[in-house]
């Protein structure tokens, strides 16, 4: 393993050019749940500086990610070479939610493709920088995305995606308050 300064260089290009990465968080508490998630939507995540990475966070069926962010804002990003030459690229650093109802929020989406959905963008200030072989790491072709996610939350309006996420992001699965910002009365957020 190597401990690098910044996200510049080589290993800037290797994150920018994954399909995929993994997001790791856990709550404060010793008996509450690790949480790892894969991320790789096109065009939703990005290096913004030689410290700070962030992505477009879509409405899913959980919210571990948001509620372990604000709980306590720890999180690690690992990104695997699963083609080409072998390497793991691990982020650690301290992580921010920055909802669709944030005044921060349309100049930070504004950097991404856009997300029928989205209902964050996650922010993280990179502390710790590492890279290793990734020997282990198997080698896997990229066949494509799957054209799922999108459709099903434009068939929800935005309407039906508050709902969704008042039914299934309200709380994570330890009890912890998630992504409880969508109100019944209020306004579509200005985009």
């Amino acid at each position: 393993m190597k401990l690098h300064e910044r996200i510049d260089g080589r290993l800037r290009k290797f994150v920018e050019r994954q399909q995929v990465f993994f997001v790791a968080t856990a709550p404060l508490a010793a008996d509450g749940h690790v949480n790892v998630s894969p991320r790789g939507v096109p065009g939703t995540f990005a290096v913004l500086d030689d410290h700070t990475f962030a992505w477009l966070d879509g409405t899913g069926s959980g919210s571990e990610t948001v509620a372990h962010l604000r709980e306590n804002g720890r999180i690690t990003l690992m990104f695997c070479a699963f083609d080409g030459p072998p390497n793991i690229v691990r982020l650690h650093g301290t992580g921010r939610v920055v909802t669709r109802y944030d005044d921060e929020y349309p100049a930070l989406a504004s950097r991404f493709a856009d997300l029928p959905g989205a209902r964050a963008v996650i922010v993280v200030d990179v502390e710790r920088v590492s890279d290793s072989c990734g020997w282990g790491v198997p080698l896997m072709s990229y066949e494509g995305e799957r054209d799922l996610i999108g459709p099903y939350f434009e068939r929800k309006g935005e309407a039906g995606q508050q709902e969704f996420r008042r039914r299934k992001n309200l709380t994570s699965i330890d009890g912890l308050p998630a992504f409880d910002v969508d109100r019944p009365d209020e306004p579509e957020p200005v985009s």
